[in-house]
């Protein structure tokens, strides 16, 4: 029993002393590749779709979550890449086809004129002919290229993929509603009214543009691209006189820029890619 005692004794003086003690400090060593993968870049024979390489790109877009008229663009961008991650380049195009919403059709269908809106809707069946329309827009962005890798279907066919993000300043041509200041006008029903939701007038508003893609690859020059581009700036998308006068009175009897309302608008942009020359760089 005593024995006991007298071990326990010097295993918690032997703990003591090891807990006064400074730290040991630790060192780590490094880890030396030799051998034939000494040096070796994380990829060799990468194929360089993008460095050195003009990319046109035709392409077919539609707008997204449109209030009253939904855009059809037949368009091409062009794009030069200094680097296999940076580009800089040129997006346009017009709108061949404008589609009514549900929404205006609904409006056509069932709207009410009244003493109070009746310069906003001189006629229900005249509101296709009032609403605003997007006509062309055009571009300079650059493109910014993180990350590549394969896509696999059922693991039997491969296609090489990027993913990208773009940004720039955007032009964008746009047909409204022409401006209405004389409130008299549709002080009752006539054609003087009823020719104001024909009236049209032109403008090109000025907007941030930005976004995002992604790139599959058939083969060293040619491709596909599937991205999604926002387009935020104010416009009259109703054709209706939406704000009041200075004195809070709404609505204000006429319709101009201070009805516009500020949209984001979104759409979708499917491309058939080219790249030239045809051959791609492959590294080492």
């Amino acid at each position: 029993m005593m024995t006991k005692k007298i071990l326990i004794s010097l295993l918690g003086a032997g703990l003591a002393c090891v807990a006064l003690q400074s730290p040991v400090p630790v060192r780590a060593q490094e880890v030396q590749i030799t051998g034939p993968l000494a040096g070796a870049p994380a990829v060799r024979k990468m194929r360089l779709y993008r460095k050195g390489r003009v990319q046109l790109q035709p392409f077919l877009g539609f707008t997204i979550r449109d209030e009253f008229s939904r855009s059809l663009m037949f368009g091409l961008q062009a794009n030069y890449h200094f680097t296999e991650w940076l580009g800089l380049g040129f997006w346009g195009g017009f709108a061949g086809v404008n589609l009514d919403t549900q929404l205006t059709k609904e409006v056509d269908s069932k709207g009410v004129s009244t003493d109070r809106n009746r310069l906003s809707l001189p006629s229900r069946q005249g509101f296709d002919s009032q609403i605003a329309t997007l006509t062309w827009a055009a571009a300079i962005q650059a493109t910014f290229i993180p990350l590549r890798g394969k896509l696999a279907l059922f693991q039997k066919v491969f296609s090489d993929t990027d993913f990208y993000i773009f940004g720039g300043a955007a032009f964008i041509g746009l047909e409204e509603r022409a401006d209405v200041s004389d409130g008299s006008v549709c002080s009752a029903p006539g054609q003087a009214c009823l020719d104001t939701q024909t009236a049209r007038s032109s403008r090109v508003a000025i907007a941030p543009t930005f976004g995002a893609g992604l790139t599959m690859y058939f083969n060293e020059y040619l491709g596909l691209s599937v991205e999604w581009r926002g387009l935020p700036f104010a416009w009259n998308t109703s054709g209706t006189d939406e704000s009041g006068s200075p004195a809070g009175d709404f609505p204000d009897g006429q319709i101009d820029s201070d009805d516009r309302r500020f949209q984001f608008n979104q759409m979708i942009n499917i491309g058939l890619v080219f790249y030239l020359p045809v051959h791609a760089r492959i590294t080492d």
